[in-house]
């Protein structure tokens, strides 16, 4: 079973992907990109890895580009392995090539535009090894 965080302000998204999510494993739902920093640092105390993090792009308080860096810097900081760090697909129903293209520099795992396409997404899942063929 995953652990997964789904940080989504959009509360149609976030019950959404947590509807779909939530048979891979326990998903945690935060609002705005302050929770999701907040939600990753607990996690990390209580050594409970995330597995799976979904971060809206355009998120209030903290946009989830800046989310994302924060998490892998926080990752270099604590000297986690790239084998061992989250994965992290970034979700936004806009068409922002740039805000993309910084996340992929960041470390962003994999893009997933909104309206999230069910089967694209268990494609992108299974290339980052989450979850197996069979699913």
């Amino acid at each position: 079973m995953l652990k997964i965080l789904i940080a989504e302000d959009d509360f149609v998204s976030r019950k959404f992907l947590s509807k779909f999510l939530s048979r891979f494993g326990e998903c945690d739902l935060v609002v705005d990109g302050l929770e999701a920093i907040d939600a990753y640092m607990i996690a990390l105390r209580e050594k409970e890895h995330y597995d799976l993090i979904c971060l809206d792009i355009m998120m209030p308080k903290i946009d989830g580009v800046k989310v994302l860096k924060t998490i892998r810097d926080i990752e270099v900081q604590k000297f986690i392995l790239p084998e061992k760090r989250a994965k992290i697909i970034m979700t936004t129903a806009l068409a922002e090539t740039d805000l993309v293209e910084m996340a992929f520099e960041y470390g962003g795992d994999a893009y997933a535009p909104k309206p999230i396409d069910t089967e694209r997404f268990l494609e992108v899942m299974k290339k980052l090894h989450l979850i197996q063929d069979e699913i």
